[in-house]
């Protein structure tokens, strides 16, 4: 290609896109703009068909079909979306981006130049081992890389302009779709599935390749808002409620087998997200993440429970729980569409990734569409440690990224041949 995967990557990361939670607007960021403006640029350039920016921040594009008419597809190959997400998470800063690149690792931790206290450890990267000889992407320390999602981003363009390079492949319609604040929930708020007119659809969304998603967690938030009564501490004897102090409590009747950090693969969390607030009001946001989506019903119940006897200790105080909707197990809604996961998994094998199906201990924009009605599997993007400082990248993971995407969207021709 006449431009690298890793140089659009690079371009990407540099420019902040972090969203934020709790804004009444999408997208919750004005500069998310930002990262879609140069893209919807770049797909013009590249000539893509039917590019549409809208108010909501969402950017669709279709790359059309060439499919011939003596071919024995044509008229049979259903439009294929592929989507990634603009914004990346609020729980690190992801302005000022510094990219470190180390070519030809050979193993070994990673100190991260800017803070050497943050260091990538190959004790908590077990994928390291399966990266030497590769060229890795980090930070400087200081913020998050990104990748989450515009390794995403970056291989949705380069193959956009590998097919514009190589018109010799052979492919049906293919819908790009760039959308905001994923990393709060609330990405396909404003998505038109009409409008982005495909029939499948895969998020670009992952980890390292290989590792496939047809399952994600069910997912809803939980708000507890406590209402105490503040006054000055030289007199607060009978009368002060601190609400700091009857949150924390809350805090600490949460089941700990029940977390994050003690749970793995199928088992479900309740996890203390954020805190704020002072003596007068307090609030706690958790996430409830269970793969079994009835499961959600039992964290309800336990929330009530601890909220019901901290009201009954603190009766002057008013305590109150909501629950939110949030996204569902696509496993749930994916029945019946198995060529789109068996499309998908034979793409990873001509790649040369060795596929195999993980389940998701989060979600993807994917999940929401799933249940909307959008039949969307989520596809390896080729970093680790998301949401954090050490997070980091194999270039070559996310070329096989791009080569997988390649092989994908030859394969629905192929086998829309034999189809009637």
């Amino acid at each position: 290609m006449s431009e690298k995967v890793l140089d659009k990557f690079l371009r990407y990361v540099k420019i902040d896109t972090q969203s934020k939670d709790g804004e009444s607007t999408t997208p919750s960021t004005l500069k998310q703009f930002d990262l879609a403006k140069l893209l919807e640029n770049e797909l013009m350039q590249l000539g893509v068909k039917d590019i549409s920016l809208d108010e909501h921040c969402y950017l669709f594009a279709t790359i059309p079909s060439n499919i011939p008419q003596n071919n024995p597809a044509f008229g049979k190959v259903p439009a294929i979306g592929l989507l990634a997400h603009l914004d990346t998470s609020p729980d690190v800063t992801g302005a000022n981006v510094k990219p470190q690149i180390i070519e030809n690792y050979q193993g070994g931790d990673i100190v991260l130049p800017a803070d050497n206290s943050i260091v990538i450890t190959e004790a908590e990267n077990p994928k390291l081992a399966l990266c030497k000889g590769h060229t890795l992407v980090t930070t400087d320390g200081t913020t998050l890389l990104g990748a989450d999602d515009k390794a995403g981003v970056a291989a949705i363009m380069a193959l956009t302009q590998y097919l514009s390079e190589h018109p010799e492949i052979i492919h049906g319609d293919i819908k790009i779709g760039f959308t905001p604040d994923e990393e709060i929930g609330q990405g396909t708020i404003f998505f038109d599935i009409k409008k982005f007119g495909a029939k499948y659809a895969y998020t670009i969304d992952g980890e390292f390749p290989g590792e496939l998603n047809k399952e994600t967690f069910s997912a809803n938030g939980a708000t507890i808002t406590v209402y105490g009564r503040d006054i000055h501490p030289g007199s607060a004897k009978n009368i002060m409620i601190n609400s700091v102090r009857i949150i924390s409590e809350i805090v600490g009747m949460l089941p700990k087998d029940m977390s994050p950090e003690t749970t793995e693969k199928y088992e479900p969390f309740i996890h203390p997200h954020t805190i704020e607030g002072g003596i007068g009001k307090s609030t706690l946001r958790m996430l409830m993440r269970d793969h079994n989506t009835k499961g959600l019903d039992k964290q309800q119940t336990i929330l009530e429970e601890i909220v019901a006897k901290t009201q009954a200790k603190y009766p002057k105080a008013k305590i109150e729980l909501e629950i939110k909707n949030q996204y569902r197990n696509m496993a749930d809604y994916l029945g019946g569409h198995e060529v789109v996961t068996d499309n998908m998994f034979e793409a990873a094998e001509r790649a040369g990734a060795n596929p195999f199906w993980e389940p998701i201990r989060g979600g993807t924009d994917g999940s929401r569409l799933t249940e909307m009605g959008l039949p969307c599997p989520n596809i390896y993007g080729g970093a680790q440690n998301f949401h954090s400082k050490t997070e980091w990248l194999s270039v070559n993971a996310m070329e096989l990224t791009v080569k997988t995407l390649i092989e994908l969207v030859q394969i629905w021709v192929e086998k829309s041949k034999v189809t009637v």
